[in-house]
């Protein structure tokens, strides 16, 4: 049995699929039970919010209590904050599970999770230095907010990761920049989102547009999708929502907006897309939206950034922030089937269910 950790974030995004998809490999590849405990954000207010930071978590007894009831051998723990931190890993520890924290982000320095602020990439905060992201109001900008979050972090950054037996990253860049942020990470190990479905044969040949699919936030870079795709000459599709729709609507251009769409009007957006567009203008550590895009068949053009290029095909990626060389891989790529096939294939290698629960197994069972 397998007990999933996940406190929801406000704004769902890839890590809430990437839990679900990971309780689906444990029950469907390593024929294990899997339950999911979570706890949500949206519905949290801020005072308890910031409670949970300044505590180190909240009611972890009731972590304890259902690694008891379910006998659960590992507590697999995703984004604990605000409510869980480091006291629901002990819980789990204390009540006889072993502990495994994924760090989908860089949420153990970094305030806002993303190393992106202000327009720009940045690493101002390291170790439990966290002063800085309280003094440029990372957090939405609320003072309050960013104070908690930051002196959190400070008081439990390293409670958290001594309380995980293991810890796990998507892309061998997030573990490097992990440590070079002061992160206290012993030894990682580096494992991709799994991958329930892949598609028989690429059908970029037959797509009438290029698709974009995650969160409208500025680091996403969408504005630079929107004029890379203005510049090629091509239709554009943006499937998502987030802060920046209403100024990303105002740009204009031959552009459909989705707004956010379910996992099946997803696939059938992609089915009927020539190419696949990831503009990150930050250090992404690894998305799902190009995961997902390369599953599917669909070239993929990408930022040269984070951990994209481990996995996206060269032909694909471009400088961030240049919407002109964005337009030129877009062109060159557009509605080619062999680069498509390409992408699937080290889709199907790196993110198959089988890899997957293969790199899983050891970690689970003791492997540091």
């Amino acid at each position: 049995m397998i007990l999933l950790l996940h406190n929801r974030y406000r704004v769902a995004g890839g890590e809430e699929r990437a839990v679900a998809d990971l309780a689906w490999l444990i029950r469907a590849e390593l024929a294990e039970e899997a339950e999911v405990l979570e706890r949500d954000s949206g519905g949290m207010g801020r005072g308890r919010a910031a409670l949970g930071l300044l505590r180190g978590g909240l009611a972890p007894d009731e972590v304890g209590d259902a690694v008891r009831r379910t006998g659960a051998r590992v507590v697999h723990a995703h984004n604990v904050q605000p409510s869980l931190g480091w006291r629901a890993l002990a819980a789990a520890r204390e009540a006889g599970a072993r502990v495994v924290l994924h760090l989908h982000n860089y949420r153990l320095v970094c305030a806002v999770g993303t190393c992106f602020t202000r327009g720009a990439d940045c690493t101002r905060c390291h170790g439990r230095d966290t002063r800085p992201g309280v003094r440029l109001n990372c957090r939405d900008g609320s003072r309050a907010e960013a104070a908690a979050y930051g002196a959190g972090l400070a008081l439990w950054q390293r409670r958290m990761t001594e309380a995980a037996d293991a810890c796990i990253v998507p892309s061998e860049f997030a573990l490097e920049r992990l440590r070079t942020l002061g992160a206290p990470l012993g030894a990682a190990h580096v494992v991709p989102s799994v991958q329930r479905a892949f598609a028989a044969a690429s059908g970029a040949a037959r797509g009438e547009y290029a698709l974009y699919a995650g969160r409208l936030t500025p680091e996403k870079g969408v504005a630079d999708a929107i004029a890379a795709c203005r510049i090629a000459g091509v239709p554009l599709v943006v499937a998502g929502d987030g802060p920046e729709a209403s100024a990303l609507r105002a740009t204009g251009g031959d552009v459909r907006f989705t707004g956010r769409v379910d996992a099946a009007e997803l696939a059938r957006l992609r089915e009927g897309a020539a190419v696949a567009l990831v503009p990150s203008r930050y250090q992404e550590i690894l998305p799902l939206a190009a995961l997902e895009a390369m599953a599917a068949g669909l070239p993929v053009v990408a930022s040269r950034t984070g951990g994209l290029p481990e996995i996206v095909p060269r032909a694909g990626l471009h400088p961030p922030g240049d919407p002109a060389a964005m337009a030129e891989r877009i062109r060159a790529l557009w509605g080619d089937a062999a680069a498509g096939e390409a992408a699937l294939a080290v889709a199907r290698e790196r993110t198959a269910p089988a890899a997957v629960a293969a790199a899983l197994r050891p970690i689970y069972d003791g492997g540091r």
